[in-house]
């Protein structure tokens, strides 16, 4: 049997109204209602894979999941990637998802095309904002006191000479290694606030909101640059800071090889 057509989905959300992106029971997560628009829409169960997954309450401005729809009985020729996503930008997967999920494209790639596995970079970006805005409520994390930039970018560049982040990772992951390889990890000061910019091969599960709750210690002048060495060396996560919340962290970017 020929292997079938494989697509991306290249889409975007809000998280705070979901449990996350991977199925889970008794939660409402953003993979299931991309499941459940898809399975609608093509008259078949379709099973998404993502390109990992994201905690409750994260968002996503890019994200990536693949699919592989069975061709109609008949062996007729169907083209799904107008189906899901027509180009005229209206119907498709769209009408049938809530509006803090939108499909941006889909892209066709070869049958063994894994949106997991495939990735080569993923990059994140966490926001800090000093002042209450309604506009930026489960956007972005309210901070009263301004921390100093230039200790925690004194700190995150020492984040690049290690691999071994097991001190920033959630216990009890089923991974093999916790070995990631981080290419940038910058803060940079915006109108009201600050955004912290992560981008690595890999990320452990909670591995960026233990960062930053790692780095704000330190532009809060609790720790020294310079003893981010020690946790890191450590292994150990009850070394590192605390988690910060949820509400602004963003994956912002993911790179495959072949799109």
């Amino acid at each position: 049997m020929a292997n079938l057509q494989r697509y991306f989905i290249e889409l975007a959300y809000n998280g705070t109204n979901y449990h996350g992106w991977q199925i889970q029971p008794n939660a409402v997560t953003v993979q299931e209602m991309l499941n459940k628009a898809l399975s609608t829409l093509l008259r078949q169960p379709i099973e998404t894979t993502g390109c990992g997954r994201t905690d409750t309450g994260v968002h996503a401005t890019t994200f990536y999941a693949h699919l592989t729809p069975q061709p109609p009985e008949g062996g007729a020729v169907v083209d799904y990637a107008k189906i899901i996503a027509p180009p005229s930008g209206g119907g498709g997967a769209n009408s049938l998802l809530p509006y803090d999920i939108a499909i941006k494209r889909i892209i066709p790639v070869h049958a063994e095309a894994h949106a997991r596995f495939d990735a080569t970079l993923r990059s994140y970006e966490y926001h800090i904002h000093f002042h209450k805005d309604p506009f930026k409520l489960d956007r972005s994390w309210l901070l009263r006191d301004v921390p100093d930039i230039a200790l925690m970018n004194q700190a995150a560049a020492i984040l690049m000479e290690y691999t071994d982040f097991s001190c920033f990772s959630k216990s009890n992951t089923q991974v093999f290694t916790n070995n990631c390889k981080i290419s940038r990890a910058e803060w940079v000061k915006t109108g009201d606030g600050l955004v912290f910019h992560i981008s690595a091969d890999r990320f452990l599960r909670n591995m960026v909101r233990a960062i930053v709750g790692t780095l704000i210690l330190v532009g809060r002048g609790e720790m020294e640059p310079e003893g981010i060495r020690a946790i890191i060396e450590s292994k150990n996560r009850s070394n590192a800071g605390t988690s910060v919340p949820a509400c602004g962290l963003y994956l912002t970017e993911v790179k495959y090889p072949y799109i």
